[in-house]
């Protein structure tokens, strides 16, 4: 009976290889489309410098970012630069951020955005204590002023033109260790 089992199971491995091959590719068989790290920095470098703050209390300005990309999480990230000025500081103060973002892809416009801003970190140097309570409470409200929703990417025509040829739309956006992959599948019948 030892045998009789082998032999089945070698044939149904058999019968079942060319299924699971195609099965294995189906994956690389789709199209993708990927967008470098140093489009995805200029993208979000454009929203820079931003300027908040309370009239003669406080000012902060936040400087051009720079790009984490984060495959880990899924998340692009940003770190920031705030200088802080206000009456009761002899002089400016600075902060940084470390910002993350989710990633989505909008159809109606074909592009990539980055959007629901979270504070994955925050240094603060030398600010008093009431200003360091003031900037923590603004934060959230600066952080989605600054870079709510950042389109990262629009797509041309031309460029989704042989994905939808071939019956595919975007799906996934995945990020990699040097920028950002949107994978496409088989469009839904709508």
């Amino acid at each position: 009976m030892g045998i009789t089992m082998d032999r089945r199971s070698i044939i149904v491995a058999l019968a079942c290889w060319p299924f699971a091959r195609l099965h294995a590719e189906e994956d690389v068989s789709r199209p993708r489309y990927k967008i470098s790290a140093g489009q995805l920095h200029k993208a979000l470098a454009t929203r820079f410098p931003m300027r908040f703050g309370s009239e003669g209390l406080l000012a902060i300005e936040i400087s051009a970012p720079s790009l984490h990309l984060l495959p880990a999480r899924n998340m692009l990230g940003a770190g920031l630069l705030a200088e802080i000025k206000g009456v009761q500081m002899r002089q400016p103060q600075w902060a940084e951020l470390d910002l993350g973002f989710a990633l989505r892809y909008e159809p109606a416009d074909q592009t990539i955005r980055a959007h629901q801003p979270e504070l994955l970190a925050l240094q603060r140097k030398g600010l008093p204590p009431d200003a360091q309570d003031l900037f923590k409470a603004m934060l959230p409200v600066m952080a989605r002023e600054a870079v709510g929703e950042v389109v990262l990417h629009r797509f041309s025509a031309s460029e989704l033109a042989l994905a939808d040829t071939m019956g595919f739309e975007p799906e996934k956006l995945t990020v990699v260790e040097d920028g950002l992959v949107l994978s496409f599948a088989p469009k839904q019948g709508r």
